[in-house]
């Protein structure tokens, strides 16, 4: 079940116990390595992390489900990459391909594009749409703080730009979704900022679409739906505030332009050319009223902006394929895409 636009806000929500027990272990799991790996000093244990995190390599020669992927250097002094999914089954028809720049999760401190979450979930993307899809490898906090993540993202738009013979030839890049879930989608909207600020530096590339799916945001002010859905997976108080903590510039608060983006400190977008964007929200995840913040900033700035909500679903829920609703959003960001 969804509801979209304007839906009124939720008294009471059900239990994120009520999911299929597959999705409940993942989460439960999840939670757990986060938590083992995040340290009471700011750092976090990176060993760990590498045992835990399961990785799927690049298939360049060997398409798994119609599509190849490859791994594509940037920068190689700050490991800079993305991982390049390119559909098969389209690289020999007329008609050119969207291409989305995707942005995984991990509250800018977790996570890769060679997770096996979002490799899948980005190979699903070009299947489905289909697109071509660029997956930015970023730099991850706290050894790379803000605005590191922004830069790198930045950086992978200009990459494309400037190089002709990076993509595949029916990859239009004057269609360029700018995408990602959660740290990611906080992610996307700042580097849609400033590729609207600095859109004379482009020669070809052009973002004409935000597709933002639970986007991380943060603030002083503790609103409802963290306060009611304080022991949630992933997304509890606890671990945004340390995320937070070790992300943004030292004696900064959560007011910083970079969480708060709809707050006190906010960045005026009404006159830059801001891409059409589609927000999804989960009822079961502690950062939904944000995300509502942040669409409903989006429309007082003049800008053009959907709200898609999944009432009874958790942060994230799309990465999980046995929900149905996961197969539900794709569908209605392929429809996104086609409307752009």
């Amino acid at each position: 079940m969804t509801t979209s636009l304007d839906s009124s806000t939720q008294k009471t929500a059900p239990s994120w116990t009520s999911l299929p027990w597959r999705t409940r272990v993942s989460l439960s799991v999840l939670s757990k390595i986060t938590d083992a790996a995040r340290r009471a000093d700011g750092t976090v244990n990176r060993r760990l992390m590498n045992i835990l995190d399961f990785k799927s390599s690049a298939t360049p020669a060997a398409p798994v489900r119609g599509v190849t992927s490859s791994d594509v250097t940037v920068d190689p002094a700050r490991k800079l990459w993305f991982r390049l999914f390119v559909p098969q089954s389209t690289l020999s028809t007329p008609s050119d391909l969207p291409v989305i720049v995707f942005f995984h999760g991990g509250g800018f401190t977790f996570l890769s594009p060679a997770s096996f979450a979002y490799n899948a979930v980005c190979r699903k993307f070009a299947r489905k749409f289909p697109a071509v899809v660029v997956s930015v490898n970023y730099r991850l906090c706290p050894e790379h703080r803000y605005p590191s993540p922004y830069d790198d993202g930045f950086d992978v738009l200009t990459f494309l730009d400037q190089n002709d013979d990076v993509l595949p030839k029916n990859a239009d890049r004057s269609r360029i979704f700018l995408a990602g879930d959660s740290a990611g989608a906080n992610v996307a909207h700042h580097v849609a900022v400033r590729a609207a600020r600095e859109k004379d530096r482009m020669r070809v590339v052009k973002p004409v679409g935000l597709i933002s799916i639970q986007p991380f945001f943060g603030g002083e002010e503790r609103v409802e739906s963290e306060i009611r859905l304080r022991g949630a997976p992933l997304v509890s108080v606890g671990r945004t505030d340390w995320l937070w903590k070790v992300f943004l510039p030292d004696g900064s608060n959560r007011d910083h332009e970079a969480a708060n983006v709809s707050g006190p400190n906010a960045v005026d977008i009404s006159g830059l050319e801001y891409p059409n964007t589609i927000v999804f929200t989960g009822g079961l995840d502690p950062l939904l009223d944000r995300q509502r913040r942040y669409y409903q900033w989006l429309k007082k700035s003049g800008k053009e902006a959907k709200l898609i909500e999944y009432p009874n679903m958790v942060h994230a829920f799309y990465v999980f394929p046995e929900l149905p609703e996961s197969n539900q959003l794709i569908n209605q960001v392929k429809d996104f895409i086609a409307s752009v």
